[in-house]
């Protein structure tokens, strides 16, 4: 019941994320620094990765939730999407030898949310 309760939670907040950024591209370009120069083409890839891509994620993560028999399987690749952006950032970060607050926020929620991933999958197996 946990691992669905925190899918859930999770897919509401990625998903309004995701609807949001896609709604407001350019709320972007002040919270994070990301903006588009070269206007329409820039604003349909910020569009398509931090709102579609986004919220997608957000309606797995539900799908998880909603539907035990894909719970598992949601945590797992949940767990791998966090993995891979928290790592990425995290090196990227220590190469450009610079952090923001938003860096080092998305870097200790990314990685956070890994351990809870393998917390909860432990726990799950535990029960099995």
């Amino acid at each position: 019941m946990a691992s669905r309760v925190f899918l859930g939670l999770m897919g509401l907040m990625w998903s309004a994320y995701g609807l949001w950024c896609f709604a407001n591209p350019v709320f972007l370009q002040d919270a994070v620094g990301v903006a588009a120069l070269a206007g329409t083409p820039g604003l349909v890839d910020i569009q398509a990765t931090y709102g579609g891509f986004q919220a997608a994620v957000g309606v797995l993560l539900l799908s998880g939730a909603l539907r035990p028999e894909n719970t598992r399987s949601v945590l797992v690749t949940f767990g791998v999407l966090c993995a891979g952006i928290g790592s990425a950032r995290l090196v990227a970060a220590l190469l450009a030898a610079e952090w923001s607050s938003y860096t080092a926020i998305g870097v200790g929620f990314e990685l956070g949310t890994v351990a809870v991933v393998l917390a909860l999958l432990a726990r799950d197996r535990a029960r099995a």
